[in-house]
């Protein structure tokens, strides 16, 4: 069999697409990307596919419903970019987990709160059964709380339960009250739970706590420009929201998207949206965010998680758990 030149380039050509072709599939990026059901405008890139786009990453979104259980599948490798509170933020990085933070989704307010029933003071709390999910920014708030009223946490029953948990126990009478967020706080609320304080109030007694977006590092400095083009979207979301924050009313797309992820309802969505401070892309950098203030928050959490005998000991410097690499780049 003889094959002219032209037969052979051709086939060499046919070759080199399908060998270009199937080396783009095979080596397109897996992102494995742990998520919370809460209420905030990155929702929406996530309800349409814009994470994907942008990124070129073939992506599998894993919810949780709490940052504890995103930082222990940080850890066993199973996710690479996770949505965590304060709280288990600074837990992980005390115990040198290695992550960065990213990405400040913003400053926890109304949107956690301490909702009971048949307590009107905070020395009412005294015997009574309060749920949160332990290590989580809910969870360092009530702490927080107790401790700025005086109220020994030893003197009531503080249960560790995950949010769903919390709501079926509250349906069925269970607890008597909880420190938790949203969906599942406006429903106790809904339910005849009264607000005795919420984080904003907390903030104000020197126990502030924040959201964020981790990254593993080694996840980070293998792909770059995927977790870049992660940062760009999630801040064109927010970019987007508090452009016109009105838009996102209730009967929106943006809030139809948002209560389908999250089970909340579409008329609650607005609402919910301004139970955060939420930062600009322009703002993440600077020195309110992670261009120190973030860094600074991990620190005065730790020493008070220290004191609660959460954990061992705290780290001398979390400068290196918080990063402003791809907020700048991003911006860019």
């Amino acid at each position: 069999m003889t094959l002219n030149r032209r037969s052979l380039f051709s086939a060499a050509a046919a070759l080199l697409m399908l060998g270009t072709v199937g080396s783009t599939a095979a080596f397109a990026v897996d992102l494995h990307i742990g998520w919370q059901p809460i209420v905030e405008p990155s929702r929406v890139p996530q309800a349409d596919g814009a994470y994907e786009k942008a990124t070129g990453a073939n992506i599998t979104w894993s919810r949780f419903e709490g940052g504890a259980d995103v930082i222990a599948a940080v850890a066993s490798g199973s996710i690479d970019i996770g949505y965590v509170g304060s709280s288990p933020l600074t837990v992980a990085a005390s115990q040198e987990l290695p992550i960065e933070t990213i990405f400040v989704v913003g400053n926890i307010a109304e949107a956690e709160a301490l909702a009971v029933k048949g307590v009107d003071t905070p020395e009412g709390l005294v015997g009574k059964k309060i749920a949160t999910p332990f290590v989580s920014t809910a969870h360092y708030s009530l702490l927080t709380a107790l401790k700025h009223w005086g109220v020994d946490p030893a003197s009531l029953e503080i249960l560790n339960l995950r949010p769903p948990e919390i709501a079926a126990a509250w349906e069925r009478g269970d607890i008597d009250g909880a420190y938790v967020w949203d969906p599942v706080l406006t429903q106790i609320k809904s339910t005849g739970g009264k607000v005795l304080a919420d984080s904003a109030d907390v903030a104000g007694w020197g126990g502030p706590t924040f959201d964020a977006w981790i990254v593993r590092k080694d996840f980070a400095e293998a792909n770059p420009d995927v977790v870049q083009a992660f940062v760009k979207t999630t801040a064109d979301a927010y970019a987007a929201y508090l452009g016109k924050p009105d838009a996102w009313n209730a009967t929106s797309p943006e809030a139809k998207k948002i209560a389908d992820l999250t089970g909340a309802k579409q008329e609650d969505v607005p609402l919910l949206l301004k139970g955060y401070v939420f930062p600009s892309l322009a703002e993440q950098a600077s020195p309110a965010f992670l261009g120190g203030a973030t860094t600074e928050a991990i620190a005065a959490t730790a020493k008070y998680l220290v004191e609660q005998g959460k954990i061992p000991a705290a780290l001398d410097d979390y400068s290196p758990y918080v990063t402003t690499q791809f907020v700048t780049a991003a911006a860019k």
